[in-house]
């Protein structure tokens, strides 16, 4: 299993990130509250704003006060350590 750190000293495994997305939108921000109120919303973002929004495939929703450029380079930086290639080194 590897894990991603998502600041503050949280990781999240990475073979579980569905995607990480900008919580900017409505769209986001309607699916983060439908999250909260069904209970599957982890936020740790320790009270900071957030900048990155972490779907993930068991359903919940994970909140974060990284962007999503280096939520993305270190799940690359992952991939890299272990050998795979991603989609932008083919």
């Amino acid at each position: 299993m590897k894990l991603i750190n998502i600041g503050f000293g949280n990781l999240v495994s990475a073979e579980r990130i569905i995607s990480i997305v900008s919580p900017e939108s409505a769209p986001i921000k309607r699916m983060v509250q439908e999250v909260r109120e069904k209970g599957l919303l982890i936020d740790a973002s320790f009270g900071r704003s957030t900048k990155s929004v972490l779907i993930m495939d068991s359903g919940n929703v994970v909140l974060s006060a990284l962007t999503p450029e280096l939520l993305a380079e270190r799940c690359a930086d992952k991939n890299e350590e272990d050998g795979t290639v991603n989609e932008g080194q083919r």
